[in-house]
């Protein structure tokens, strides 16, 4: 298939290191439009939610009748929520790149995994350790990618997510993991390749495509601003979720 919208060289980047940042894809007035719905959705809060306290992540607190407890972390089913979200899933440029990146025109979007708001607030956001996102997807091939969208500065200082180039392409023992699936920093070998992470810094309108099996992780929220990152997991339409799983709940969706 002849690429579409991205270059040669950006298609090789994405193979090479397993995800590829696109700058300033979505418009002010679109980012604004975004914040104002995400806002409505927080206050007050509508569900469903998930919040810090139920993922029991480093940093999280401990129950929801804790302090901070009920501090948002995903907005979930973002895409029954607005048609915004829609939107800039639709956007010429997004359904382009992702079009080159998986090599075909018939894309679908799942509703059971990410399609929601990534919300991290100061004080009580917790850490995400390193992971790859296909670890609880169940789909014929582990061919699938996550498409972030910035809606502000994201750095390390406000919980940004670092990236290891190349890690979609390791195929690592069951023992490098612990029971959440998380690599586990006890190991040498595990160091080693977090060594070579990358901070991934974006900018209001960027949009971040990273692989399902790239190693991802993220820290807390030192600033004294909530960030808020829509994201969403695209497939190809030969690429089934597994009948009876988690990821076959709810029908895939398409916008295009």
């Amino acid at each position: 298939m002849s690429t579409k919208f991205l270059t040669r060289e950006q298609i090789a980047e994405f193979s090479r290191s397993g995800f590829l940042v696109l700058r300033s894809l979505v418009d002010e007035e679109l980012v604004k439009e975004l914040l104002e719905e995400i806002s409505a959705n927080l206050e007050p809060l509508r569900e469903p939610i998930e919040f810090e306290a139920d993922v029991g992540y480093p940093g999280a607190p401990a129950r929801r009748e804790s302090k901070g407890g009920k501090t948002p972390r995903r907005l979930l089913q973002a895409l029954s929520r607005s048609d915004i979200f829609e939107r800039i899933l639709g956007l010429s440029s997004v359904k382009g790149a992702l079009k080159d990146l998986l090599h075909t025109d018939c894309l679908l979007i799942s509703r059971n995994h990410h399609n929601c708001v990534m919300t991290k607030y100061p004080g009580f956001s917790s850490e995400t350790n390193w992971h790859q996102d296909i670890r609880y997807w169940s789909f014929e091939r582990p061919e699938l990618i996550s498409v972030w969208f910035s809606l502000g500065e994201e750095n390390l200082k406000n919980g940004g997510l670092r990236i290891i180039p190349g890690s979609h392409k390791r195929n690592l023992s069951e023992k490098r993991f612990d029971d959440r699936k998380f690599l586990r920093t006890d190991l040498t070998e595990n160091l080693r390749l977090i060594e070579r992470a990358e901070n991934v810094k974006l900018s209001r309108g960027d949009v971040l495509f990273f692989h399902c099996k790239v190693f991802h992780a993220a820290g807390s929220n030192e600033t004294d601003l909530p960030k808020f990152s829509p994201v969403f997991t695209v497939h190809t339409s030969d690429n089934e979720p597994l009948s009876g799983t988690r990821s076959a709940d709810l029908p895939s969706y398409t916008i295009w």
